[in-house]
């Protein structure tokens, strides 16, 4: 199995999710912030699906974070390393 990188869809996932916790939101209400469905958000957050570049703006945005809060959440998910799933 090679190894992650930081492009995987699950680091991102799992930054957004930081993210959004400490926001205090649900993924309900991300999801009416971005103007997506909640099924969309909760695929994102569990890497099973990757987002393109203009909805982690939008995510972000709604998220009231920036692009530096961000690179500060993978790097914090990358140093936890890797949950395994369940």
């Amino acid at each position: 199995m090679a190894p992650r990188t930081n492009d995987d869809p699950h680091t991102l996932g799992r930054a957004i999710r930081m993210l959004r916790e400490r926001a205090g939101i649900t993924q309900k209400v991300l999801a009416e912030r971005v103007g997506t469905s909640e099924a969309y958000v909760s695929n994102i957050e569990g890497g099973r699906r990757d987002a393109r570049w203009s909805t982690v703006i939008r995510l972000l945005h709604a998220l009231g974070a920036d692009l530096h809060q961000l690179a500060d959440a993978v790097a914090e998910v990358e140093k936890q390393g890797r949950r395994p799933k369940r």
